[in-house]
């Protein structure tokens, strides 16, 4: 919440005013495809992208694993970076070997292991300099009057501003875990006791005013925007918690085997990183708990310090801080 709070103080130092114009949707789409195709999901043999209301993914085999987006016209982030999430998402179950098919090893090794590989393509790779210096002429074909005169900086910057928002999906690096503490809280707050269902949305806008200073409109972006109470209520939302904070240590060690891999990523080069994380990762499924498998990876227990040193060196250098 610090970090939070002085880059607020620095609103304006970043311009996104780029992000937000028409963007016609099957452009987007097909701007999408082409990125989720780069990073490594499989979408020609094995896997599809469809539209829903709310991004998610599902698996049905290694062979049949399908992602969602939706698309706003006139906000770039929402279909390329969840298509980007759900990707990841989509590498770890189609990197899960077919022999546990059917079996109870035949899934991620936890919901937070899972998100780790969402978060991991989403935002350390998607989100960073060495992929939009690959990606970024790529997309300039596909949105030709829109991203004209507009530099690679100048969008590396916009892609990455931080701002109070409604929408969890949708956040920037460094609020996203506020989104999931307010979650968090309510939850906990209902299972002691402190907190009826019914006073539910007064406190999840209480929540939203404190933590980020703004209220929402109406529930459809506020206490009912995501689909994920619906079936099951309670221990989901810290996963993503866990997936940032795991994604930056496994990233970490997986750079100590492939130094070059941010190189790569500006060539569009991203077969080492999908490669180390289906060796170490995907390919072992439910075989051991989620602890086990990090401290067998990376040879430490889950730790927060790399993710925090993430977060502040990327923003800090983007904010002058």
């Amino acid at each position: 919440m610090p970090l939070a709070r002085s880059i607020f103080a620095r609103a304006d130092a970043v311009d996104d005013s780029v992000l937000h114009q028409p963007f016609d949707r099957d452009a987007q789409l097909s701007a999408a495809r082409e990125a989720v195709r780069a990073i490594g999901f499989d979408l020609d043999k094995r896997g599809r992208l469809d539209l829903s209301v709310h991004p998610f993914s599902t698996s049905f085999s290694p062979n049949d694993v399908r992602i969602t987006t939706r698309v706003q016209d006139e906000f770039f982030n929402a279909c390329f970076f969840a298509c980007l999430h759900e990707a990841g998402h989509g590498t770890y179950m189609q990197g899960i070997p077919v022999k546990f098919e059917r079996s109870v090893l035949g899934d991620g090794a936890s919901s937070g292991l899972h998100e780790s590989q969402s978060r991991l393509w989403e935002n350390i790779v998607g989100r960073s300099r060495p992929f939009w210096e690959f990606f970024y002429p790529r997309l300039k074909s596909h949105f030709p009057e829109q991203l004209r005169d507009v530099p690679l900086e100048t969008f590396y910057r916009a892609v990455n501003k931080v701002e109070p928002s409604l929408i969890r999906v949708e956040a920037d690096e460094v609020t996203y875990d506020l989104h999931i503490m307010i979650r968090f809280e309510l939850e906990k707050a209902v299972f002691d006791g402190r907190l009826e269902l019914k006073d539910l949305r007064d406190a999840w806008n209480a929540k939203f005013e404190e933590y980020l200073g703004i209220t929402p409109p109406d529930d459809l972006v506020g206490v009912l925007q995501d689909i994920h109470w619906t079936f099951v209520f309670g221990a989901g939302f810290p996963g993503y918690t866990i997936g940032n904070v795991a994604s930056v240590q496994l990233y970490e060690q997986a750079l100590k085997d492939h130094p070059n891999l941010e190189a790569g990523f500006a060539r569009g080069e991203f077969a080492d990183l999908l490669g180390w994380m289906n060796r170490n990762v995907h390919a072992h499924g439910m075989k051991f708990k989620p602890q086990e498998l990090l401290e067998r990876v990376t040879r430490r227990p889950l730790e927060a310090g790399p993710y925090l040193a993430y977060i502040k060196g990327k923003f800090s250098d983007i904010y002058g801080l």
